[in-house]
């Protein structure tokens, strides 16, 4: 039976009510019947290296180009960091003309059709967003097993900017937090996308009172045995029983800090006592606290500490 989303050959580690989160492998559109990327431009930056469940990023710095007829696989959303220049858009029988400048932003339902002609360069981030991605950050209550996007072409919106910059940076920095910060974001921004683009608008329920003590527990014991793993949000919500949205929203009332945070800080903790063993090396506290770049794991070490970490192991065993 095929998958009720597609045909996307990986899937996030867990499923909650049949909805599982695919690892999305880049952002792809079907052009004259093959299954291609968007852009033949390599990307600066991807999310394909880490990867978050039910999106795709990609960071493009490109000069004029046309971007032949293409039918999005995804939901799609494109906002231009930097550039002013005139873009035609061609799509459902119109020709469409428009000035794009820092913050221009698309939001496309998945089988949309389109060309679009660029005339001069920019600086831009692309995304495909899974339907689960949406599903996911309804209401516990919700039943909906679809959300539909409404079309946009030429909004402003500076939060979806806002949101892609710290995405983009995270991946810049080798994602010290693995796939928690990414798919936090993620999530945020799935939750706006249903306030503001549905085409039925969905209003985020306000939670209240944190996790139950036993499921926190349960979390915090996952965490725990598994620090050197490349955690995802929707694993996390799983040990809760809840949404992704529902569990972040919860857990960081019961916490006082995002998951994301509450694991690196829990990695900060668990280096600093291997780096107080002298039997052990930083490499050893690097990788057993689940950091997967020694010298991602000395900036972070020193942002939290305040020194790095050969510093501190001398220090500590001198």
């Amino acid at each position: 039976m095929p998958h009720p989303f597609g045909n996307s050959p990986l899937i996030d580690d867990s499923c909650r009510s049949g909805v599982c989160r695919p690892v999305i492998p880049g952002i792809e559109v079907r052009r004259e019947g093959r299954v291609e990327p968007l852009l033949r431009a390599q990307p600066v930056r991807s999310s394909a290296a880490v990867p978050w469940g039910g999106i795709a990023v990609e960071d493009y710095s490109i000069p004029a180009c046309i971007i032949p007829r293409h039918e999005h696989l995804e939901n799609f959303v494109h906002v231009v960091l930097s550039g002013n220049v005139t873009y035609e858009v061609f799509t459902g029988g119109k020709s469409l003309r428009f000035t794009a400048g820092p913050g221009t932003t698309f939001v496309l339902p998945r089988g949309t059709i389109d060309e679009l002609r660029w005339h001069g360069p920019t600086h831009r981030v692309a995304v495909a967003v899974h339907p689960s991605l949406l599903i996911g950050a309804l209401d516990e209550a919700a039943v909906e097993r679809d959300v539909e996007l409404s079309e946009h072409w030429n909004a402003t919106d500076r939060h979806i900017m806002a949101v892609l910059i710290a995405m983009t940076t995270d991946l810049e920095e080798g994602s010290p937090a693995g796939r928690l910060y990414g798919e936090s974001l993620a999530n945020a921004l799935a939750v706006y996308l249903l306030n503001r683009y549905s085409v039925q608008r969905y209003v985020p329920a306000m939670y209240r009172g944190g996790l139950p003590g036993y499921r926190l527990k349960r979390v915090l014991d996952y965490i725990a045995a598994n620090l050197a793993e490349d955690l995802s949000l929707s694993e996390l919500a799983a040990q809760a029983g809840l949404s992704p949205h529902y569990f972040a929203e919860l857990f960081r009332q019961s916490m006082g800090c995002a998951p994301h945070r509450y694991v690196l800080l829990q990695r900060i903790e668990r280096s600093k006592q291997t780096l107080g063993d002298p039997r052990r090396t930083v490499l050893d506290a690097c990788v057993e606290s689940g950091f997967k770049n020694p010298a991602h794991f000395a900036r972070v070490f020193r942002r939290f500490v305040g020194v790095t970490p050969s510093r501190f192991k001398f220090d500590r065993t001198a």
